[in-house]
């Protein structure tokens, strides 16, 4: 069976930043957001990015937007028209035409859309930045993606104080449609919403994904929203990825500790199965394994030497010394 055809693929892509501080704003510090993270995402797939506030999803999904720019990697993006293209070497002005195919739907549906603009002014906006000046084209695709997403065209008048947060989460997918993109970013796109709004978004994202062809890079951090709506998930810590695999697989049997936490933290206890609490994080080693202050399998090689990803099982990888289901550890 042949491999899925990639839309957007990452290699060693990493981001730090200088920490300031003192009376002259003096550096004293590096903090390393996000280290060489790398990976795949099919065309059509739902590729989930899962961890902790702080770990660096956002700042790795930035970077691949170029709102960010990275310090290092790769950022290969298939183009149907210009086949593979790396981001990072492309300037501001030869992004601009890639600009309409990568698009970002944001966490705050308050904070992302501006009270003094019209939805019409709001979602027609990437249209205008990509280069279209044809006031009429621009009107009838507002009123055709305000219809996809379940808004009627006489909303195009009104401003975003006039709308529930439903409704605004709605309008910022229609933005992000706008332009026809290939490749979405979703940044923590429900997380703002309450449960019930929560489900009627997904179903939506879910619908318009094989309506359009779309492919997702989905940040969250409820892995009960992550289950619903991905496919391969990767689990971020402290920057890294440390476990990538597809949905079935990752919730089944993890296989780095984090991630049987993080599962365990949020599931519920069944009777004569023992409890796993995430500790504090405590102090990262400078050399080692950066989960071992918070491991509870952790051995004298964890402290020595950090570990890299590697393959345990078909399209299943660990960043771990262990393999936890073979081990029995």
């Amino acid at each position: 069976m042949a491999e899925p055809t990639p839309l957007l693929e990452v290699k060693n892509l990493s981001k730090s930043y200088v920490l300031r501080g003192g009376f002259f704003d003096t550096p004293n510090g590096v903090v390393q957001a996000v280290d060489r993270v790398s990976l795949s995402i099919a065309r059509g797939q739902t590729f989930g990015l899962v961890g902790e506030s702080g770990c660096g999803k956002t700042t790795t999904a930035r970077m691949i937007v170029r709102v960010v720019e990275p310090d290092g990697g790769e950022i290969a993006f298939w183009d149907d028209e210009l086949g593979r293209l790396d981001l990072c070497l492309l300037s501001g002005r030869q992004m601009r035409p890639l600009r309409r195919k990568i698009q970002m739907i944001f966490q705050d549906p308050y904070a992302s859309l501006d009270p003094r603009m019209t939805v019409l002014r709001i979602v027609g906006e990437p249209l205008r930045a990509t280069g279209c000046t044809d006031q009429r084209a621009t009107r009838e695709r507002v009123a055709e993606v305000l219809e996809m997403v379940g808004l009627r065209h006489e909303h195009m008048s009104r401003y975003p104080h006039a709308f529930s947060g439903g409704q605004r989460q709605r309008i910022g997918i229609a933005r992000a449609l706008a332009t026809e993109p290939r490749l979405v970013v979703a940044d923590e796109a429900v997380s703002a919403l309450d449960v019930s709004v929560q489900a009627q978004i997904l179903n939506l994202l879910r619908e318009l994904q094989g309506r359009l062809n779309l492919t997702y890079l989905f940040i969250a951090h409820d892995l009960g929203v992550v289950r619903y709506i991905c496919d391969v998930v990767g689990v971020m810590y402290l920057g890294r990825l440390v476990e990538v695999a597809d949905k079935a697989s990752l919730f089944r049997s993890p296989r780095h500790p984090y991630t049987e936490a993080l599962l365990a933290a949020a599931s519920r206890p069944e009777p004569g199965r023992p409890v796993v609490h995430l500790s504090a994080p405590g102090t990262v080693p400078a050399s080692g394994c950066p989960f071992l202050p918070r491991c509870r399998y952790q051995k004298d090689t964890c402290a020595r030497e950090a570990p890299e990803l590697r393959q345990v099982a078909p399209g299943h990888t660990v960043s771990c010394h262990f393999d936890l289901r073979l081990t029995g550890v």
